[in-house]
């Protein structure tokens, strides 16, 4: 097989998952509907950008065609924006201000009205021949470089929020949806980096060809990849409200900055009652313990609530309660009477729901594994 049957088979084995992957997505039952169409049209869209691989076989005689497949990857990046939006915040929604996004599309479009779209044949296949040393070609290409910077700024932008609300707000945090989002955006910038490698070689004709069949079974991973995350992680999308503000936000206010001026006594009350609370009723059993539902308990606004322990006693929700949770799992740990209790069984008694949270927690308050605590608690006595 030669490189260039190589390349075409690549291409095509490439669009095929990523459509069949974008299928499963629209036809699967889940509460994250958005998220899943948003990632399906990501995914589509993504099928007709690696559908040039091979595609040129099939439009030469559909010149509009091919070009308005180019065009098409001005949506790539607001499909992909708008999709880590939808799996990080659960009360995201489109709204006819997101239409703005696809302005570069329309915009391009348009000008290809002008240019190309109304020529003969004969014309649109010279204009083709050419293409690379068209004036708004060129154009297309430098708006889709900073089109693509832009969006990935603004997706790690997005990230850092929501991975800071979760911690301020959330117990045990689901670190595989923010681990699965962080990934894909990291495989995007350097998967797009490679891109960009391979098109700087196309003045070499030998490697530029080997470049496209790199840049193909890259391509042909990541949708392996894709399609393997669906199938072990189904359910892999928890959200956070985007109305929630981080406390770093909120301390801003002249309003917060006026009020601590002189309420120092009343802050060291709520703190003692809040502990009290911990220490009495143990709210932090609950795996799930949000602080809103804590705010209810305690009937405290939950403003002033994240406020108390976000800033004054400068911890995050999720180490606040888990504090509490590794001390009640040292107490079983170096009880003599409860040593036949498994490490699993302690971790989901204190109200923990994974191992490896629970781990990554008891050695960061105590600087060992519960394994190793537990050892050393019970042969000192």
């Amino acid at each position: 097989m030669d490189k260039f049957s190589l390349l075409d088979l690549i291409g095509k084995i490439s669009v095929f998952i990523c459509l069949l992957l974008a299928f499963f997505l629209l036809t699967v039952n889940t509460k994250n509907k958005l998220g899943n169409r948003l990632f399906a049209g990501f995914l589509v869209i993504t099928a007709i950008d690696l559908s040039g691989f091979f595609s040129y076989t099939y439009l030469s005689n559909y010149p509009s065609l091919e070009v308005f497949r180019i065009s098409v990857s001005l949506l790539n990046m607001p499909l992909f924006f708008f999709y880590i939006l939808s799996v990080c915040y659960t009360d995201f929604k489109l709204k006819t201000k997101h239409l703005l996004h696809i302005l570069p599309f329309v915009l391009f479009n348009l000008v290809l009205g002008i240019k190309f779209y109304f020529l003969d044949f004969a014309d649109k296949n010279l204009y083709l021949k050419n293409y690379n040393q068209q004036p708004e070609m060129i154009v297309f290409h430098l708006v889709n470089e900073v089109q693509y910077v832009i969006y990935i700024v603004l997706i790690f932008i997005t990230l850092k929020k929501y991975k800071e609300i979760y911690l301020e707000n959330y117990t045990n945090p689901n670190s595989l949806t923010y681990n699965w989002l962080v990934q894909i955006a990291t495989v995007s910038v350097v998967a797009h980096s490679v891109v960009i490698l391979k098109d700087l070689s196309k003045f070499y004709s030998d490697i530029f060809i080997w470049a496209n069949v790199i840049v193909g079974i890259i391509a042909l991973s990541v949708t392996c990849w894709f399609v393997l995350k669906a199938l072990y992680h189904p359910e892999l999308f928890r959200g956070v409200d985007s109305n929630l503000q981080l406390v770093k936000e909120i301390v801003q206010t002249n309003e917060v900055k006026q009020l601590e001026t002189f309420e120092d006594a009343n802050i060291r009350i709520q703190i003692d009652l809040l502990r009290k609370y911990m220490i009495e009723q143990d709210p932090y059993l609950e795996p799930s313990l949000t602080i809103q539902e804590l705010a209810n308990q305690i009937e405290m606004p939950v403003r002033d609530l994240s406020l108390l322990i976000n800033h004054h006693l400068n911890q995050h929700f999720f180490d606040f309660v888990n504090e509490y949770r590794i001390q009640r799992a040292m107490k079983i740990l170096k009880d003599p009477t409860k040593k036949e209790l498994t490490i699993l069984e302690i971790l989901y008694e204190v109200g923990f729901n994974s191992k490896s949270s629970f781990n990554t927690a008891f050695k960061k308050y105590t600087n060992l594994t519960p394994t190793e605590y537990r050892n050393n608690a019970l042969s000192t006595t």
